[in-house]
């Protein structure tokens, strides 16, 4: 499992060696996307910033934060949009890595960094999201629980890179999902995980719910 260390020892690209080396990002670009994305926060806002987890983040953030509340991310929902032919994928069999699209909302978990650690945080989150650029670093709208409500930063697909699927729809995407596999686990482990952490935090996402039952019908037809 990806680990804070490997993240601040750049370990972690031992994962995306399949990947053409020009398709990394070097460290100035991610942290030029940084400074860019902090430049970017909505006039009004003030106070800790709120990063939202809507995927693996749910489960294992790596990331160090001052508290953490259930919230709905508003004009954006899930979407297994992004081809990955490492991590939780390979060449021979490539699979699909979750991405937010616009339209409609998701359920989540935002995570409010400590001012203190936040520029730390921030940076070990970008390295992490930000590795071939498959995202775009969003300022977005979203509302806790007690009906408040703030701008957190959410990574958001990029339409306009290589690895981004206009079609992610169940039927077409969990027969992907279901084979692949990369050093990272394999693609169906992230699903099953991010099931388990929806239900942990009493959240539902039809999407998800519905790609999880088919990924499980097709493991049970092929025993």
């Amino acid at each position: 499992m990806l680990s804070r260390d490997a993240l601040r020892s750049g370990a972690y690209l031992d994962s995306f060696s399949d990947l053409p080396v020009e398709t990394l990002w070097t460290a100035p670009r991610i942290e030029a996307s940084l400074a860019q994305t902090l430049a970017q926060r909505p006039h009004g806002d003030s106070g800790p910033i709120w990063i939202f987890a809507y995927g693996s983040l749910m489960w294992n953030p790596l990331i160090h934060f001052d508290a953490h509340a259930t919230a709905t991310l508003h004009d954006w929902h899930r979407s297994f949009c992004l081809r990955v032919v490492a991590g939780r994928g390979s060449p021979d069999a490539p699979g699909r890595m979750l991405a937010l699209e616009p339209g409609g909302s998701a359920a989540g978990i935002a995570l409010k960094l400590a001012p203190a650690s936040m520029n730390e945080e921030l940076r070990l989150v970008w390295i992490r999201e930000m590795v071939a650029g498959s995202y775009l670093p969003t300022w977005a709208p979203i509302t806790f629980a007690d009906g408040t409500h703030t701008h957190a930063i959410a990574f958001v697909a990029d339409r306009n890179q290589s690895q981004y699927e206009a079609d992610a729809s169940v039927r077409t995407v969990a027969p992907l999902i279901a084979i692949a596999r990369g050093r990272h686990g394999t693609n169906r482990e992230y699903v099953v995980r991010l099931e388990a952490a929806l239900d942990e935090a009493r959240l539902t996402d039809l999407y998800i719910e519905q790609l999880a039952g088919e990924i499980r019908r097709l493991a049970s037809a092929h025993k």
